[in-house]
């Protein structure tokens, strides 16, 4: 009877154990994803068959080779993506640098937006997601699985600049707090700075259409609503280099990438510099998918070559920090939700199965 107790303990002992990772001095995610941005572009700055390229651009050339051009690619990626290189690889890790077989891939077979999406926020690649209309998500994904935990109930948030995001979070499902292009953040005490943030997503063009927003109205929502409301996980949906890819316009592409890198500079700072996030928020950055190359990269998708290459950028206190990750070797999107809850000191389970963790992003085991 007493050995049956023992095993009994044991297994339960071992079954609790599977659904925690090693407590480090993470306690808080932003997960930004930007839709459609080159690993070209990270690791090698403005492509010179694009950029000197009369098709792919409105802005005057002078000025364009002045902001971005360089004689080297570490020049130009330093001019166009400044907090990555000199913070980011300096502080965390940077994946993704083919040149160096440092290879980041998506797992899905379609290499486009909702499958992208899904995957990095389920840790699944779902075949029956082959559409950017595919309604509902029947996925959990893993930020309803960390608002199901112990102190991070209602703590987890999404701003999206695409419509469809709220059906691949499923927010009709999970009934968590989403902020949707041309969707307002509601409450009886908001600050000065979020009716701000409110309004300005009224005062500019419908430049692509009512189901996406310009970045700058979706950072400008999430940074004051993280400012005012200590959210533990933000998710936010960046998606203006994908929407300037399709129209062809390269130099509004850098522009948008430049931008954003600016923008989430912008926001580490105020993290740091708020007590609540100081030294305990870690910071995950990854596209939904790739793009083609030469006149290729206005597309992605399974006919577009190359734009299931992708990448991975991570900054926070228990990442070490190793750069631009040098080594030979292959990770898949669908690794970064495990990572994700890992950082938080979960193991992520689901209603299907869920992808292996990125272990070189943490020493945590």
């Amino acid at each position: 009877m007493k050995t049956k107790l023992l095993v009994f303990v044991l297994v339960f002992m071992t079954a609790i154990a599977s659904s925690f990772a090693q407590k480090g001095k993470t306690k808080n995610v932003i997960l930004i994803s930007i839709d459609g941005y080159r690993w070209q572009e990270i690791f090698k700055g403005a492509d010179s068959s694009l950029l000197f390229s009369k098709k792919y651009r409105k802005q005057d050339s002078t000025e364009l080779v002045k902001k971005y051009w360089a004689a080297t690619a570490n020049e130009r990626r330093q001019k166009l993506m400044p907090f990555f290189w000199n913070t980011i690889a300096k502080q965390g890790q940077l994946y993704g640098n083919r040149d160096l077989k440092n290879y980041v891939n998506v797992k899905n077979k379609y290499w486009f937006s909702y499958p992208g999406r899904s995957e990095t926020l389920c840790g699944y690649y779902d075949p029956a997601i082959n559409s950017n209309s595919y309604p509902d998500n029947p996925n959990e994904n893993v930020l309803e699985f960390i608002n199901k935990q112990k102190g991070y109930q209602n703590k987890v948030v999404t701003f999206a600049g695409w419509d469809a995001v709220a059906s691949i979070v499923n927010r009709n499902r999970n009934k968590m707090p989403l902020n949707n292009p041309y969707e307002v953040v509601k409450g009886a005490n908001l600050t000065e700075a979020q009716k701000l943030a409110n309004e300005i997503q009224d005062c500019l063009p419908d430049y692509f259409g009512k189901s996406v927003r310009f970045d700058l109205t979706t950072y400008a929502i999430a940074k004051t609503y993280i400012a005012a409301n200590h959210p533990k996980l933000v998710y936010i949906d960046f998606v203006d280099p994908d929407d300037f890819g399709h129209s062809g316009e390269y130099d509004s592409f850098l522009d948008a990438g430049h931008y954003l890198d600016k923008m989430i500079a912008s926001l580490w700072a105020s993290l740091q510099a708020d007590p609540f996030y100081k030294d305990n928020t870690t910071i995950m950055i990854c596209p939904d998918h790739g793009r083609g190359i030469d006149k290729g990269w206005v597309s992605h998708g399974s006919g577009t070559a190359h734009s299931n290459e992708t990448w991975l950028a991570v900054i926070g206190p228990d990442t070490p920090a190793k750069g631009e990750m040098n080594a030979e070797g292959q990770i898949y999107q669908e690794q970064f939700a495990q990572t994700l809850a890992h950082f938080l000191g979960f193991k992520f389970t689901a209603n299907h199965p869920v992808g292996d963790r990125v272990e070189t992003v943490t020493l945590l085991k």
